[in-house]
């Protein structure tokens, strides 16, 4: 299938196409004409990693466990674990929030809130 239909079919723009091309995260053949070939399965990928995104997974995190992911999608271990793993990450990076946020709230209102903060 060509570009144009592949990107009609997953939601997204040519350019995006191209883009996930790069990253390796699906891979056409050139027809003599130059345009690019995506095999019909490309659909089914592409909606999964746009779902994996939504899940908060980059796409530098999705190309690297791709292969994985591709030869059994739905394998419920691989996936727990790697929910897991962004669980965790999700949760250092809510308790970073939290302790900046507990900073801006000690500053508000301050004479100078950029200054840096007394120690002690």
């Amino acid at each position: 299938m060509r570009i144009g239909e592949l990107a009609a079919q997953v939601g997204v723009s040519r350019d995006a196409i191209r883009f996930y091309e790069k990253l390796g995260l699906v891979e056409s053949r050139r027809l003599p004409n130059g345009y690019r070939d995506f095999p019909p399965d490309a659909v089914a990928w592409l909606l999964y990693v746009r779902t994996a995104q939504t899940l908060g997974f980059s796409l530098a995190e999705i190309a690297r466990m791709g292969g994985d992911l591709r030869d059994d999608p739905n394998s419920a271990d691989a996936l727990s674990a790697l929910f897991e793993d962004k669980i965790r990450i999700i949760d250092a990076r809510m308790d970073e929030l939290t302790a900046l946020r507990a900073e801006l709230v000690e500053r508000v209102g301050a004479g100078c809130p950029l200054q840096a903060a007394p120690a002690g």
